[in-house]
């Protein structure tokens, strides 16, 4: 291991250095221009006081200059996110920015993108960051279809919604100093979006398509050399000549994006409307994602422009079509790869055949179940067992600013943002009997989700000699609703016939009724005091009445959140050399919540579908809850060369996470299970670096950004030796175990005090001997794996994240190449041990071949030995894995048509794209970046027969009239 990270912090050295070499040179090369026949030419570049002096948005849509801000932000420019498109935007984020760690689920086209900044803070809340459209806070709703071998359907998330086109640029507000506006909503960090809006005296027109075609990345290795025994299903019999290629299964899949815009207006109105398409097909035969965006934005000056007013409409249509992630139910993949190799594939591509008795077509699948999971004919699965989600979603949207005097405005914005969802499974007769009748299965789901948000913010800005003073007071109210029902059953009457009607009611069949209701109110203040354009002070507060506490003790208590920051342009009064051309010094501190769900603190009655009654929540109501409360400071430095050329910051930051929720056992004669006590914290550390330069010569351009992110999380506390409020006896928890990464056997996810959110556990190893050598059975000559202590054996969670993105321009041809890495952690494989203990991986043919595993000098067949260590879904760390890689994430190559060609009429470009286009390096078996669930915090790093990752190459135009 110290080798590893030797080589793991010499290989991140040999970049850096790499990287500031190249500048050096390109740099001093600029400098000095040899004419022929003449003498050197000193060519001085002008300082660019935009680029020191840039204005950026922040928290609630306020825009700050960028010297001035007391802690980190991030920008993305919109077409970096329009470059390489794909269905969900935030997948482009991979490796542009430092502090964020993006991770795509495997669920297919429209799946979720899980975006954690600055580590994991809560143990039992999401982690995830939280998404602002226009100074408006979005609640995205996303469903990861459950975790582990019985995961259901996963389903697309809102931001998926948002067409990348709309999007003017992209503030990432890592820490919760930035978030603090926001309240509880902010403590994981914002992502904070600025829509396109119409142009003063100009009229645009934009066109722009993005194809690109998608196959496998990272697949399995499979064997075709030995197959099964007659009336076996696993592949352990002669050598076969028979050829099976699992990837013949998968068709090329395909996203088709189309975007038409406007922009249009004069000094008195500007108009924005756009129209988009996204139709795309996945890998996996019928599964489909189609979403249609209806966008438009006006604002409009009136009254000698006293009054802005801003309006907006969203109207959006998404379709998907038979998601898969990962498991066993509803995953074609299971069969696909332990399908036998001495079998013939072809003859189950005939996937149904008629059935005289029942009078339909049933499904053919004459192998049972394969390696003990619930497998049935992939293209039934994904023909016969449709799962689909249709949704239709609008958002509107107001803002209207009121310009008192010069300096002092006040503005009030209301949104409503619904969402109306139809969810439906229907499961053909035929399909096994754990998940239909013999006549067929119907599922109907609907649901809605509400969202009214409303502000009023006035705002400030005066200076008074030396001083400028910026403040912003409001108050907000964000009322969120949501209600769903469902009937779920086996047909009655008419075979095939999906409908409520025929459902049973004698048979299976449930019904479900949920719904929720949360609102909260807040008041927020900030002010920024500079002195002389070089130092400034940053206060904000904000105190949020949440509908989740008011029936605990603190009743109609706020619970408040203040920050505070400092930041010196340290150039302006230190003298510094002439290269050097802009430092400051920034350091800011902040406390910020993050609520509990709903309904923690009074009893409730669920319903028992089973039962069919309600019955006693059976987590003991605690009216005594606080809200977490993050802790953070974080200082950091901002740094220009060269006139700006050179930039180069670095940020080290330091949270707290305390009042963790905990769920502590109650004795039977409680009559409740458990009690939720909140105790321990937990801390993240770290560093993050951003390394940019920019320069141009004469028609030659080079554009290069390396990002580095560095996090260590702890946990400091658990709630061991706290009081049990109920029972009033110290709870015994020296750990909690969170996730089970597979069967009994496999690796857990615990937590000690100490550690980490990430840590893996074992219990099984080899059954050893008082000499510590690995005994073998007399009479069977076999190894065995027995029951251990639980020990440690490292964690999920990566030390380091990089990345290094390069533009060259010539000219009109841009050349765009990003690389991406993740250095540290571990991943587990549960796929893996599955194809080892079946005989159909690679690892099992040369196994064979080698003639077994040597072991106390004495031979263990590769059958024998694989079914040992290989069992239920992998015994102890035999399938874990380093999760450390490198790949070419992203490519571009564009060429802008000179404009006479087209006789001055449009901007015409034509690209080359591609993402996620190699691997590099990587140890593990499939991709430690893909996750079964992007909203799971511990359920992370285990492929359990994941969709492979994918490889996207395609094409662009874009013509601007």
């Amino acid at each position: 291991m110290f080798f590893l990270r030797q080589q793991r912090n010499r290989i991140s050295s040999n970049i850096l250095l790499f990287f500031l070499w190249q500048i050096f040179i390109f740099h001093c090369f600029s400098q000095a221009i040899t004419l022929a026949g003449t003498q050197p030419v000193k060519v001085t570049m002008g300082e660019d006081t935009k680029v020191l002096d840039e204005v950026v948005v922040t928290a609630l849509g306020i825009k700050r200059s960028e010297k001035a801000l007391t802690y980190n932000v991030q920008q993305v420019k919109g077409d970096e996110l329009t470059t390489v498109k794909s269905t969900n935007f935030m997948s482009a984020l991979a490796g542009k920015a430092a502090g964020v760690q993006i991770n795509s689920s495997a669920s297919g086209p429209g799946g979720g993108v899980k975006v954690v900044m600055r580590g994991a803070k809560s143990i039992t809340q999401n982690n995830n960051a939280l998404y602002v459209i226009d100074g408006i806070p979005m609640y995205n709703r996303a469903s990861s279809g459950g975790d582990g071998a019985m995961a259901t359907q996963p389903s697309s998330e809102s931001i998926a919604d948002i067409n990348p086109d709309d999007i003017e640029s992209m503030s990432l507000l890592t820490g919760p100093s930035a978030a603090a506006l926001y309240g509880y909503e902010g403590a994981n960090g914002v992502v904070l979006i600025t829509t396109k809006k119409g142009r003063a005296d100009k009229t645009t027109v934009t066109y722009s398509n993005n194809t690109t075609f998608s196959d496998p990345m990272m697949m399995p290795k499979f064997q075709n050399t030995y197959g099964n025994l007659a009336g076996e299903t696993m592949s352990w019999g002669l050598e076969t000549d028979k050829r099976y290629d699992p990837a013949n299964f998968f068709n090329t899949g395909s996203n088709i994006s189309n975007a038409l815009s406007l922009s249009t207006g004069n000094d008195k109105s500007q108009s924005y409307i756009s129209v988009a398409t996204t139709n795309a097909a996945g890998i996996m035969p019928n599964n489909d994602y189609d979403r249609y965006n209806f966008s438009f934005r006006n604002t409009t000056n009136f009254l000698n422009n006293k009054f802005i007013l801003d309006t907006s409409a969203n109207y959006i249509i998404q379709n998907d079509k038979n998601m898969v992630s990962q498991g066993q139910y509803f995953n074609p993949l299971t069969a696909l790869y332990l399908f036998p190799r001495g079998e013939d594939f072809n003859d189950v591509t005939v996937y149904e055949r008629y059935d005289d008795l029942s009078g339909v077509s049933t499904q053919y699948w004459p192998y049972g179940d394969l390696g003990g999971v619930s497998s049935q004919n992939p293209y039934w699965i994904m023909n016969r067992m449709n799962r689909e989600n249709d949704r239709r979603r609008y958002k509107l949207a107001a803002s209207l600013q009121y310009n008192i005097i010069e300096g002092l405005n006040v503005q009030g914005r209301v949104s409503v943002d619904n969402t109306e969802s139809k969810y439906t499974e229907k499961f053909h007769a035929g399909t096994v009997g754990n998940f239909a009748g013999t006549k067929g299965r119907y599922k109907e789901e609907r649901r809605m989700d509400r969202q009214i948000y409303a502000d009023v913010l006035a705002n400030f800005n005066k200076t008074f000699k030396d001083f400028n003073v910026m403040a912003n007071l409001g108050a907000s109210i964000k009322d969120l609703r949501m209600e769903s029902s469902s009937l779920h059953g086996d047909l009655n009457n008419v075979t095939n016939h999906f409908t409520i009607e025929n459902l049973t009611r004698s048979g299976y069949y449930k019904v479900d009724a949920n719904g929720l209701k949360r609102q909260t109110q807040s008041v927020f203040a900030n002010a920024e005091i500079g002195w002389r354009s070089f130092l400034f002070l940053s206060l904000t507060g904000r105190a949020d009445w949440d509908s989740s506490l008011a029936l605990s003790d603190r009743g109609n208590k706020a619970f408040f959140y203040p920050s505070v920051g400092i930041s010196s342009i340290l150039s302006e009064v230190i003298d510094l050399p002439e290269w050097f051309s802009f430092l400051k010094a920034r350091f800011s501190f902040t406390s910020v919540g993050n609520a509990y769900d709903p309904y923690l603190t009074k009893a409730r009655y669920i319903y028992d579908d089973q039962l069919d009654q309600y019955k006693t929540e059976s987590l003991y109501p605690n009216s005594d809850l606080k809200p977490e409360i993050t802790k953070s400071y974080e200082a950091g430095l901002n740094m220009r060369f060269f006139k700006g050329a050179l930039n180069f910051d670095i940020t080290y930051y330091n949270s707290d996470t305390r009042n963790q929720t905990f769920a502590a056992p109650l004795p039977a004669s409680a009559g409740y299970t458990a009690v939720n006590i909140q105790a321990g914290s937990v801390q993240n550390q770290g560093i993050e670096m951003a390394l940019g330069y920019n320069n141009e010569w004469r028609d030659f351009g080079w554009s290069t950004n390396f990002t580095f992110t560095y996090n260590k999380n702890k946990i400091k506390r658990l709630a061991d030796g706290v009081t049990n409020r109920i029972t009033g006896e110290p709870i015994e928890m020296p750990y909690v175990d969170k996730a089970r990464l597979g069967g009994s056997t496999s690796p857990v996810v615990r937590l000690t005090e100490g550690g980490s959110m990430g840590d893996l556990y074992i219990n099984r190893d080899f059954k050893r001997d008082n000499n510590g050598y690995i005994y073998l059975d007399a009479k069977t000559g076999l190894p065995s794996m027995v029951e251990t202590e639980y020990k440690k054996i490292g964690s999920l969670l990566p030390k380091v994240n990089l990345g290094w993105r390069n533009s060259f321009t010539y000219k009109g041809v841009r050349l765009n190449v990003l690389l991406s890495g993740r250095f540290g952690g571990l991943v587990v494989s549960n796929t893996q041990a599955f194809l080892d203990r079946c005989g159909v991986s690679e690892y099992s043919a040369q196994l064979r071949q080698t003639g077994g595993v040597t072991i106390n000098d004495r031979n263990v067949s590769a059958k024998d030995y694989l079914g040992i260590v290989a069992a239920g879904t992998g015994e102890g760390d035999h399938y874990v894995y380093n999760a450390t890689n490198i790949r070419l994430q992203e490519v571009s190559l564009e060429y802008t048509l000179p404009k006479k060609w087209l006789y001055n009429i449009a901007d015409v470009t034509l690209g080359l794209i591609g993402n996620n286009l190699a691997m590099i390096y990587c140890k593990a078996p499939f991709d430690p970046e893909l996750v079964a669930s992007s909203s799971s915090t511990f359920y992370t790093g285990v492929d359990y027969f994941m969709q492979p990752s994918l490889r996207n190459m395609g094409f662009s135009v874009k013509v601007q009239f």
